[in-house]
Parts: structure tokens; C-alpha cells; sequence
């Protein structure tokens, strides 16, 4: 069965700018993430997601994991855990790999979850 795809538009808004922030994200005594790159993703009156680049990100604390889930307005969505997060990192990171082209400035970028990581600090550049 095909899934269904959605076309952001008045009644489901979708912005993505560059964010003024820089992004640090520690979890296990690490720093994962620490980047002045991040891109602010506004959707509909759901909460401000912050997506870091991949390039910024300790790929090797990841494990990619089997846990998928599909939006209608980004695609396919593929999930990650902080190896020295603990159970509690798990599936704590998430990225649309290959996203529609609404979306497109999120590909080869990454959003955590911020309760599933030791910290998820923002501030001025």
C-alpha cells in the first residue's frame, strides 16, 4: 500500500532556516554534538526541532537501530541510539535520510530527542 504524501501548505506549515545557536549535545560523559550549524525546523504548532549536521555529530557513539517511523510531509524516518547513553538513549536520535523535497535542507541531518541524552545545550554563536 502506498503511503500517503503531504505538500506543507497553510493548514500544516513547515519552515526551516538556519539557526543563530550553537548546539551542544553530551550524553555518557560525551560531547556527541557541537555545532554553529544547526537548522530550526518549525512545524504546524508543533515544538521548534533543531537538526544538526551529520558532519558535526560523533557518528561513532551511533548505532543505527531497526526502529522506523514515516511522516507524510518528510518521509521515511530512520532511527539512532547513543551507544554510551544507556538504555535511556536509546532511539534518541532520529533523521529523514532521503526526504521529500519540501524538506530537502534536512537531508544529512540529525535531531535528538532532549530527554533522551545528559544535555542538550543551545546558545548564542
Amino acid at each position: 500500500m502506498d503511503k500517503a504524501v503531504k505538500i506543507p501548505g497553510p493548514d500544516h506549515p513547515i519552515t526551516i532556516e538556519a539557526s543563530p545557536l550553537r548546539v551542544t549535545v553530551k550524553a555518557g560523559g560525551r560531547v556527541i554534538v557541537d555545532t554553529t550549524e544547526a537548522l530550526s525546523l518549525r512545524e504546524a504548532s508543533y515544538p521548534e526541532v533543531l537538526y544538526v549536521p551529520r558532519k558535526d555529530v560523533d557518528m561513532t557513539q551511533l548505532e543505527r537501530t531497526a526502529h522506523t517511523t514515516y511522516c507524510p510531509y518528510k518521509g521515511e524516518c530512520s532511527y539512532y541510539s547513543i551507544v554510551s547513553g544507556g538504555q535511556k538513549s536509546a532511539n534518541a536520535v532520529w533523521s529523514y535520510e532521503s526526504p521529500y523535497d519540501a524538506v530537502a535542507p534536512i537531508k544529512d541531518h540529525l535531531a535528538f530527542y532532549r530527554d533522551r541524552v545528559d544535555s542538550f545545550e543551545t546558545r548564542d554563536a
